[in-house]
């Protein structure tokens, strides 16, 4: 057993020690934030409205879809995941592989709910630092969102249509 894995899952060994660097890194880009924010004098927005939460969720949704699960992001799971299958929509299934550190970056860039934590911190970090840019962004992100599921409308109306 490799240092920092254990026998913590029926399956597979864990890689604990992976996930704990993860863990740290994602506390650690956190904390330089906030310092590096703070020290530049940049204050919190007294509320989030709601319709910019619902911005910001259906970016991060998108923004995970794309990164976990899309073809041409691949090269960037490549040299931690494996290919399994494609499945519909351009989106592929890839899962984790070797052990440790790489097996956790696998297991998080293979996974669109585990990506969505530091696409969500990303982007609430751009939305303190640069508001307007973040939602402009957002805003793209929440398009493609929209056009994914009339697209997934127009494919089962022809689908009905045919049958």
């Amino acid at each position: 057993m490799a240092a920092g894995e254990g026998s913590y899952g029926d399956r597979d060994e864990v890689p604990l020690g992976g996930y704990a660097t993860l863990a740290g890194a994602f506390a650690a880009g956190t904390a330089l934030f906030a310092g590096v924010a703070r020290r530049r004098g940049l204050r919190l927005p007294e509320r989030v409205p709601p319709w910019d939460v619902a911005l910001l969720g259906a970016a991060t949704f998108k923004a995970s879809r794309l990164l976990t699960k899309d073809k041409v992001t691949s090269f960037l799971r490549a040299p931690f995941t494996r290919r399994t299958e494609e499945i519909p929509a351009g989106e592929v299934m890839d899962e984790p592989r070797g052990s440790g550190v790489r097996r956790a970056v696998g297991d998080l860039v293979s996974c669109p709910f585990c990506t969505s934590v530091w696409v969500a911190g990303a982007l609430t970090g751009g939305y303190v630092c640069a508001p307007r840019a973040t939602r402009l962004v957002c805003a793209g992100l929440g398009a493609v969102t929209v056009a994914d599921w009339l697209q997934y409308a127009w494919t089962l109306t022809e689908q009905e249509a045919e049958g």
